[in-house]
Order: C-alpha cells, then sequence, then structure tokens
C-alpha cells in the first residue's frame, strides 16, 4: 500500500530542494525524518512536512490495520519545477538586470514493506 503526499509553489530552486529529495530516497521513513529533521539545509524543513503528510495519508488511509513507521519507506520523492517570478536588480548605467526567482513541487511516495 502507498501514499502520497505533494507541496507545490515552494520558494526554493529545484536545484537546492534535489539536493536534500537525493538523501531521503530509498530510506525508511524514521530515519528518512531525523536526516530531514537534524539537516542545515533550509529546504528540509520543507521536506519534512511534505515527508511527514505522506506518512499520515497513509496511516489514514490503512487505518484497520495499525503499522509502525518502521515499516514504511521512501517509495519515491521528486522536484519539478514550478513558475519562476521575473524581478528586475537596478545595474550601472541605467541598464537593469533581470532576476529568476524560481520555486519548486515537492512530491513524496511512500509505501509499506511487503
Amino acid at each position: 500500500m502507498e501514499a502520497k503526499a505533494t507541496h507545490k509553489y515552494i520558494n526554493s530552486s529545484p536545484r537546492k530542494m534535489r539536493l536534500i529529495v537525493d538523501l531521503i530516497r530509498g530510506l525508511s521513513a524514521d530515519k528518512a525524518l531525523e536526516v530531514l529533521h537534524f539537516h542545515p539545509k533550509h529546504a528540509s524543513k520543507d521536506a519534512e512536512k511534505v515527508l511527514r503528510s505522506a506518512i499520515s495519508n497513509l496511516f489514514n488511509k490503512n487505518e484497520e490495520n495499525r503499522m509502525e513507521t518502521s515499516e514504511v519507506f521512501v517509495k519515491g520523492a521528486f522536484v519539478d519545477q514550478g513558475p519562476s517570478l521575473k524581478r528586475i536588480l537596478p545595474a550601472p548605467m541605467g541598464r537593469a538586470y533581470r532576476i529568476k526567482k524560481r520555486s519548486n513541487h515537492l512530491t513524496i511516495i511512500v509505501a509499506t514493506k511487503e
């Protein structure tokens, strides 16, 4: 049995979020939560929130069979690019530099060990 959770429009670049997501792919839920909780990068807070939501979705989907978080593992985790906000930064001699403030969509899929 599996469940998924998504968080869209996270204000972080997809490249930074993929560094975090690659750490937890394939780990057990306990170990993944521990890694995310103590990781210094800012993106790990959003990833931890989505992972907790995915685990909760799995438990709510399978209420008649009680299970432990040690039986759950991260089956898949991926990051898609979201829309970019275009902003302008003043530059020398009356010019303007364009800045892209990127966003991403995070999806985490958890499953039980069977």
